[in-house]
């Protein structure tokens, strides 16, 4: 009885506490952001700025398969799914959603910077990077959820929901593929424009990470000229490299977060299938590394189980976190691929001998590419742009625009006991479905099939 006489008084003070706290009317002020600070704090939040990126994509790729038992153990339906490039609907909605949420947090950001109408070094750092992570979430879900590139078809193909203000109850509509990578372009102009040389905040966004983003996107669109020239300027800011001579290449994480080759972190939502503990690496791409590239062994570690295999341990997050975010050697590569198409041979054999000495066993002779022929120089290159960005986030939109070119057309194949899956160069699932659940909240369209 005293117990439930003690229970009772307490609910009545707590309800008289309530009622109290409930009379007195908020200072409305003090919950809406409205100045340059109050923008540019939004803009630090790092989990939900540069995390959580889809990666459905990555799963799809080529660069590792799963055994009957661990693809049967992946706990995540959906993702199971996905390795096997499955066409039947999704209900997975954080793959889209939390792209969106960066794409609303900067809207957030420029709609205050519009009613300050300031003109100065912070507030165009801000609207810089304000912009540029709006660019990068648009081009990391048209990357999933849109076919690839070609300027013949692209007017008429479907990219994504071009969200361009913070207000929640306006009508979703999904933009052409072509206005979706005009919007991302302009995007990451005005970041350009705006955004400092130098950047002292980890993890944000500066002049040259924009230099590389367009770069990353112009080669998505199959633009090599302005690709190189965006590189090309990217480098002449930030051209550091890690040495993978001064790495402890045999440790579990051999990279550092925020090393000197990081232009911008982003990490991808959690990948069951590609876990360190799941994933097996393709047996060919793992042969084609040399044992003098120290990428062999900073990059991957042997499987006790099954014997003979390699499992993923290279994350530029040094976690095993999927790294999607872009560096300068992602750069160095799109300058050597671009150069090399454009005719620019020396350049481009350049560009990637340069990458390479910075990965080779400095007790080990390095050769230097030596094809004269542009077609096996591109070869070379494209091989080296698999082995080096893998687990990247990029193999994805490699096949996907490189698919369009027969000479570079790959069929993926999935083994699962007996069954045999497969993707055929430019079928319609490399542009994945969206989740059902995001189509009857907002009545988009979903992808052709």
């Amino acid at each position: 009885m005293k117990y439930l006489h003690a229970f009772g008084i307490a609910m009545l003070v707590l309800a008289s506490s309530c009622a109290d706290f409930l009379d007195k009317k908020p200072d409305i002020k003090l919950v809406v952001p409205k100045t340059l600070a109050d923008a540019d704090l939004l803009l630090n939040d790092y989990g939900t700025m540069n995390g959580n990126y889809p990666v459905f994509g990555e799963i799809g790729t080529d660069d590792y398969y799963l055994t009957e038992q661990r693809w049967g153990g992946v706990s995540n339906y959906e993702q199971r799914m996905a390795y096997i490039w499955a066409d039947e609907p999704y209900m997975d909605i954080l793959q889209w959603q939390r792209p969106y949420k960066v794409v609303y947090i900067a809207n957030q950001v420029l709609d205050i910077l519009r009613k300050l109408q300031d003109n100065s070094e912070g507030y165009r750092r801000v609207r810089g990077t304000a912009h540029f992570y709006r660019a990068f979430a648009f081009h990391q879900l048209t990357e999933i959820y849109s076919p690839a590139y070609s300027a013949t078809t692209a007017g008429h193909e479907l990219g994504i929901p071009l969200r361009l203000t913070p207000e929640v109850d306006g009508k979703s509509v999904r933009a052409s593929l072509e206005d979706t990578y005009e919007r991302i372009v302009a995007d990451l102009g005005v970041a350009v424009a705006d955004l400092p040389v130098v950047e002292v905040v980890r993890g944000r966004p500066h002049k040259a990470s924009a230099y590389a983003a367009l770069a990353r996107v112009y080669l998505d669109k199959g633009d090599f000229e302005q690709a190189y020239r965006y590189a090309d300027s990217c480098l002449v800011l930030r051209p550091e490299l890690l040495d993978f001579n001064n790495l402890s290449v045999t440790a579990n994480f051999p990279m550092t977060r925020f090393n000197v080759e990081v232009l911008f972190p982003a990490l991808a939502t959690g990948a069951a299938p590609m876990g360190a503990a799941v994933a097996l690496m393709d047996t060919l791409l793992y042969a084609s590394y040399s044992n003098d590239d120290l990428r062999k062994k900073a990059f991957f570690r042997p499987n006790n189980n099954p014997l003979n295999t390699q499992y993923y341990k290279g994350s530029y997050d040094q976690s095993n976190t999927l790294f999607f975010g872009i560096t300068t050697s992602e750069v160095y590569l799109i300058k050597a691929e671009t150069a090399c198409r454009i005719g620019k041979l020396g350049e481009a054999k350049d560009a990637i001998d340069k990458l390479l000495r910075s990965r080779w066993d400095k007790d080990a002779v390095y050769a230097p590419i030596s094809e004269l022929d542009g077609e096996q120089l591109l070869r070379s290159i494209l091989d080296e742009r698999r082995k080096e960005l893998v687990f990247r986030g990029r193999r994805w939109a490699d096949l996907k625009r490189l698919n369009l070119e027969p000479r570079f057309q790959t069929t993926l194949k999935r083994t699962i006991g007996d069954k045999t899956y497969t993707l055929a160069p430019n079928d319609l699932r490399y542009a994945y479905r969206i989740s059902e659940t995001v189509l009857e909240l907002s009545g988009i369209q979903q992808n052709k099939r």
